[in-house]
């Protein structure tokens, strides 16, 4: 599949908000947590955010990206809950990757994922990030384990 990617809009974001994934990734429904939610719909905050289309400029995935001091890259993703769990989940991060790449050249890229997302982890594992620590964050109404896992520029 090929992508494109776009900065933010509202009608993108408007539409990224609407989805909703199936139990138990519905953990990612935008409308999950009201402090993440302000966060993602604040046009004060799309800067380094994108949506990203299919080739038939279907809306099918966003992501965000965050260039910290140390050239490390911090990604957030998601895609759109009708094509998770279909075999999608390796050309899309790869299609990220080779994005932010162009767009920002980090030495690293990182990314935190819910321990529980069993799905997501291996996807990342055979883009080859590696798992480095876990760590509670506070999300949705509760505490949650996270994985931080990291892939540097030089292993892609």
């Amino acid at each position: 599949m090929e992508y494109e990617f776009s900065s933010f809009t509202a009608d993108d974001v408007d539409g990224i908000v609407s989805w909703h994934y199936d139990p138990p990734y519905d953990f990612y429904d935008m409308k999950s947590d009201p402090e993440d939610l302000a966060l993602f719909t604040n046009p004060n905050n799309w800067d380094n955010k994108y949506a990203v289309f299919d080739s038939s400029g279907e809306r099918v995935g966003f992501f965000s990206f965050n260039l910290d001091d140390s050239e490390t890259l911090e990604i957030g993703l998601g895609m759109h809950p009708e094509l998770t769990g279909n075999g999608h989940g390796k050309s899309f991060v790869e299609a990220g990757l080779k994005f932010a790449k162009e767009e920002y050249d980090p030495d690293t890229f990182s990314l935190a994922v819910a321990t529980f997302n069993e799905r997501a982890i291996s996807v990342y594992e055979d883009v080859g990030f590696e798992p480095q620590e876990t760590f509670m964050q506070e999300t949705n109404g509760g505490k949650y384990e996270f994985l931080r896992m990291t892939l540097s520029r030089s292993l892609y």
